[in-house]
């Protein structure tokens, strides 16, 4: 009864705060996470009412398959915009700017916070400010992906923007491999060059292999459905399979092997687009299908946010410092490399900004961070000030960017109950 009291206070909150953000403007996004801020251990929380919003930290992250279900659901979706078709057009594009302004990003927070701790050794290793610049480059795509669903998004930043986005993860993945190896390398005095260079592109490689043989199978499968719903059923399960397994970890020969559920199910979702001839209508179908997952994964990530890092003021120094030098990096790394990639006007100037919002991907290596023997909680802390910040306000700033861009048409955004008027 609790948890059903608690999901369905979760999923209410959401909607009715959407209906607020949607009179000032604000997107869908926003008002969730906020919502989770409200319903989360600091607000309702305290209140110490089982089943009316989340107690604690503990209680949030006790519904983390609801969280990793609706990340694989959003990586499986955002494989749909990797359609060859597309990408015989900005394939070349997205990959130059997928991967400079990832390493851009880095670098420059690296050469931030490398100088932050040259002027405070004593309060912020060496060690952490490497890390935090590999954090850096991560981008949120489930954040991205709903304001550009919701808002009906479409033109040649929307095409670019989400290709990008999942590139920078498979990116970001491999930067933070090396750079927490290298780290752990300054705090132990010891380097090991499996962990620093064969684990995470091998990591990477068979998340890729993985989500195409998952992709095949799922195209194979589904041939001997015909109706939709039986379909939409089988979709659901491959996207749960995929899931599980990418959550299989080994060690062979002293070689941890370990994939990533976001490469995974981008990897399952552009190979079934790209073989299967309907999948256009059925991954339609899904996106209206996972609606509620996806504002129950937001509520829970504003839940889970924690608020008590403002308490500590050497943290709040530091993440400004980090989110300023990060939004540099992000901006001038997609400027650069969209003109050198000869983009449209509007991505050279609109990109960077949209690229600002960075959340599960972020956390989950702050969470690897915690194993680093020098500074790996004060990586946690500061990720999650950022996390913080960044997912309140990057929404907004994505809108905004994609409004200036013009691929936002407010006018056609319609209700439901006109729609079904005009039909009569």
């Amino acid at each position: 009864m609790q948890i059903l009291l608690a999901l369905s206070v979760a999923l209410f909150a959401g909607l009715m705060l959407s209906r607020l953000a949607k009179l000032i403007k604000l997107p869908a996004v926003t008002a969730y996470l906020v919502a989770g801020i409200l319903v989360g251990p600091y607000c309702l929380g305290m209140l110490d009412i089982q089943g009316l919003g989340f107690t604690s930290l503990a209680d949030v992250k006790s519904y983390s398959i609801i969280c990793d279900v609706a990340l694989g659901f959003i990586a499986f979706l955002i494989g749909n915009e990797f359609r060859l078709s597309s990408l015989k057009q900005i394939g070349k594009q997205a990959t130059i700017i997928g991967i400079m302004q990832a390493v851009v990003t880095t670098v420059v927070v690296d050469i931030a916070l490398i100088s932050l701790h040259f002027a405070i050794p004593e309060k912020f290793s060496l060690s952490a400010a490497i890390v935090l610049g590999a954090i850096a480059a991560a981008t949120a795509p489930a954040a991205t992906l709903m304001v550009v669903r919701q808002y009906k998004a479409k033109g040649p930043l929307t095409s670019i923007l989400l290709p990008v986005v999942a590139l920078d993860d498979a990116v970001g993945l491999i930067i933070f491999a090396v750079s927490f190896g290298v780290a752990d390398a300054f705090a132990t005095g010891t380097v090991n060059v499996i962990s620093v260079l064969v684990e995470p592109l091998l990591e990477v490689v068979l998340s890729l292999v993985l989500g195409a043989l998952m992709g095949f199978a799922f195209h194979f499968c589904e041939r001997f459905f015909h109706s939709r719903s039986k379909r939409l059923a089988m979709s659901v399960t491959f996207v749960l399979l995929t899931v599980a397994l990418s959550m299989i970890k080994l060690e062979v020969g002293g070689v941890h092997i370990a994939f990533s559920s976001l490469l995974v199910c981008m990897m399952l979702g552009t190979v079934f687009c790209n073989v299967c001839d309907f999948s256009e209508e059925l991954m339609d179908r899904v996106d209206r299908w996972t609606s509620p997952l996806f504002i129950l994964f937001f509520v829970l990530s504003g839940a889970e946010l924690e608020l008590s890092v403002f308490g500590d003021l050497m943290i709040v120094l530091i993440g400004v410092v980090y989110i300023a030098s990060r939004s540099i990096g992000k901006y001038t790394g997609a400027y650069t490399s969209a003109k050198l990639a000869r983009c449209d006007e509007n991505i050279v100037k609109y990109l960077g900004i949209t690229l600002l919002p960075q959340a599960g991907v972020a956390l989950g290596m702050a969470i690897k961070s915690a194993e680093l023997s020098d500074g790996g909680a004060i990586v946690a802390n500061i990720t999650l000030f950022a996390v913080l910040v960044y997912e309140i306000v990057g929404p907004m700033l994505t809108k905004t960017m994609l409004l200036k861009a013009g691929e936002i048409k407010p006018e056609e955004k319609q209700s439901a109950r006109v729609k079904d008027k005009d039909a009569q």
